[in-house]
């Protein structure tokens, strides 16, 4: 059966006023979780120096990925059930509170419980942010907001290792963890007082997903484990890697089963049959696979063939950041216009395949201009995919399962993105040793292989060449290897339907204000309701 999403027109003068707090709301809160998985990069060995805890280095990173990816599909699910204010502000101090402990940290297990609960806080705060904005923004206007929300996630991957860096050599690594503390402070403040979604009136006590909220979270964490300990704590067929796989391969088969038994399932796996969702989620994957792929060592590379600094490395990131801007506040405003999107991912996919047959040229001897422009093409093509793929997510299902139907599609990119990681990181580091072997010899490899780069470009100029070379042939062919994928991605695009963009925001019969004491919800002016505006083309749901 075939229906309609009742739309609600905005009140003329009432709407737009109150959009850019909540926008700025959302993107302080963005930018404070995906600052997270890149600020501590730099300061990290100053930490477990510190805190004594270099063989726990790995936990720092892994325990706020392990936390975020969890809790993805978790916050989706219950902002649909229940509204996602509440959940944005129990999520934020969540974060907080995490911020806290992992600044007054006395010793590693403290921080590392500091950064799982800032994962538990900031999975949340990616996936809600998005959905809030969904609920405020009209599909057609939401490119405008989606390519600054882009650029949030490029700002933070380049600006995050700068700030680790300054904060260790100028203050104290501490405030990577205390300069969450006011800012979020302040976005919880703002959203209390700007964030005004509608509710469903008089709803039942919601249905929880409690067999599949964990088996998830068991699948998750068995991946991510196998994803950061194997080829490197362990070998691949050790017996704990090989029990992490089975049991990640056993616990997602039961959550399929779960789901299809579940009255809320926490991803309904009807949402697969909608084909834009499917098609953009794998392609979604794929491109954090490649994308992880591509930048995770590319700061590494650049220290030892540049002869720089961690800083420096994280400069020379930037032509990415300005590719990603222009690409992703243009494509935005274009679409906004046009009301045309298919053709972004697939020339953005596109540009991600040709930047990665870029890098596998890469030599000791590149010039850093050269690395500029190549890095400033992958940034273009990210610039033109990832938010855009959100928006298609969001275009294409009913809004009643906008948020878990956002978390989901963010959740697959997540794993993509770990698994991109973790893959080229165990290749480059099988293929940088057997390189190393073959350049010094089996006896002098130990030695070599320990080295930093801060130490490898004190060598002398003829050794640190080598090394350089070894590190130049270990890496660039890795990434030719990732070109199949976006190769794939590219054709599966083609199969999107251009579902035409609302310009009003969809809300469900018997929705209310979530501030009933309050004015009315952001965008629905005196709770009026219509059918989609004459110039939009009604979008049918299955």
């Amino acid at each position: 059966m075939t229906t309609h999403d009742p739309i609600a027109v905005p009140a003329a003068g009432a709407a737009k006023p109150r959009i850019i707090p909540i926008f700025i709301a959302l993107m302080v809160t963005m930018l404070l979780s995906s600052l997270d998985q890149t600020i501590l990069g730099t300061a990290l060995p100053t930490i477990v120096g510190e805190l004594d805890g270099v063989q726990h280095m790995l936990w720092v990173a892994t325990a706020y990925i392990l936390g975020a990816t969890v809790v993805m599909p978790i916050y989706g699910k219950l902002g649909d059930l229940i509204g996602r204010k509440t959940l944005f502000l129990v999520a934020l101090s969540i974060f907080i509170a995490g911020s806290i402990l992992g600044g007054l940290a006395t010793n590693m297990e403290l921080l590392i419980a500091g950064r799982a609960i800032q994962g538990l806080g900031g999975g949340g705060l990616m996936i809600l942010s998005q959905a809030i904005i969904a609920d405020v923004v009209p599909p057609r206007d939401r490119g405008k907001y989606g390519g600054f929300i882009g650029a949030v996630f490029a700002f933070s991957a380049v600006v995050g290792p700068l700030l680790g860096g300054l904060f260790t050599d100028s203050l104290t690594w501490r405030w990577a963890f205390w300069i969450n503390i006011p800012l979020g402070i302040a976005a919880i403040i703002t959203a209390a007082v700007f964030i005004r979604l509608p509710q469903r009136a008089g709803r039942a006590k919601p249905k929880i997903d409690y067999l599949g909220t964990a088996l998830i979270a068991i699948a998750t964490t068995s991946l991510v484990l196998v994803t950061s300990w194997g080829g490197t704590e362990y070998e691949w067929d050790s017996l704990l890697i090989i029990g992490l796989i089975a049991l990640t391969v056993v616990s997602a088969a039961l959550f399929v089963w779960a789901e299809t038994k579940a009255v809320e399932p926490i991803i309904p796996l009807s949402l697969f049959k909608d084909r834009n969702f499917t098609i953009t989620t794998v392609a979604g994957l794929m491109t954090g696979v490649a994308m992880f792929g591509a930048i995770g060592y590319m700061p590494t590379f650049l220290q030892i063939a540049n002869g720089i600094n961690a800083t420096e490395s994280g400069l020379l990131l930037l032509p990415m950041l300005v590719g990603l801007l222009i690409t992703a506040i243009g494509s935005g405003l274009l679409m906004s216009k046009t009301g045309r999107y298919k053709w972004m991912p697939i020339v953005g996919s596109a540009l991600i395949g040709i930047a990665l047959v870029l890098f596998s040229t890469l030599t000791a001897n590149t010039s850093p201009f050269l690395t500029g422009v190549y890095l400033f093409v992958l940034g273009a093509g990210l610039g033109l995919t990832i938010q855009v793929l959100v928006l298609i997510v969001q275009n294409s299902v009913p809004h009643k399962v906008l948020g878990t139907a956002t978390a989901a599609n963010a959740f697959f990119r997540e794993i993509g993105a770990t698994v991109g990681s973790a893959v080229v990181g165990s290749v480059f580091a099988s293929r940088l040793t057997q390189q190393l072997a073959d350049t010094f010899g089996t006896g002098e490899n130990a030695e070599a292989n320990s080295l930093t780069p801060a130490a490898i470009n004190a060598l002398p100029a003829e050794l640190h060449d080598l090394i350089s070379d070894a590190y130049a042939s270990a890496l660039a062919p890795i990434y030719l290897f990732l070109v199949p994928l976006m190769v794939i991605t590219v054709v599966m695009l083609f199969f999107i339907k251009e579902v035409p963009l609302a310009s009003t925001v969809p809300v469900m019969e018997g929705m209310e204000d979530d501030d009933p004491d309050d004015a009315a919800p952001a965008l629905a002016g005196d709770d009026t309701r219509a059918t989609v505006a004459d110039d939009v083309e009604p979008v049918s749901r299955a």
